[in-house]
């Protein structure tokens, strides 16, 4: 996985956790125009997550660890600090009432539908499909937005 620096972000309101949010300035409006559009068509697109630190990749990495999960599955599903797409400030998690955030089970909700054809007219790609070269677990909710 490339490094990932952590870049300059902007507020952009609450999660599904009622958590502020934040994202890169492009990513914001890319958002904006998506979920608007979604919404248009009467498809529901809610964050779970976006920006996070070096600091805050670690914390999920040691709470992982806690639980006693190895470094070896946590690595198929949290990149090392760095190395997030989420440091860029540009990757977000995604969800759809109805659909436990963070489960495959997403890909099955008309939110990923609309998302797999629609995503990518506002710069947003599926970071992480089924079988990806980088050989991370599929992860139908990270969608990251490409200036």
């Amino acid at each position: 996985m490339p490094f990932q620096p952590e870049q300059s972000v902007v507020d952009a309101g609450l999660d599904i956790y009622d958590r502020p949010v934040q994202m890169s300035p492009g990513t914001l409006t890319a958002w904006q125009r998506l979920s608007s559009a979604a919404k248009g068509e009467d498809v529901t697109i809610q964050l779970v997550s976006a920006f996070r630190s070096f600091a805050y990749q670690c914390q999920i990495i040691e709470r992982k660890r806690e639980r006693g999960q190895s470094m070896d599955e946590i690595l198929r599903v949290s990149a090392i600090p760095g190395f997030s797409e989420h440091h860029s400030g540009c990757a977000l998690d995604l969800t759809t009432p109805g659909h436990p955030p963070l489960e495959e089970s997403f890909e099955q909700s008309d939110a990923f539908g609309w998302l797999s054809r629609q995503a990518h007219e506002f710069g947003f790609t599926l970071s992480y499909p089924r079988n990806n070269p980088l050989n991370v677990d599929y992860e139908p909710w990270h969608w990251c937005w490409h200036r």
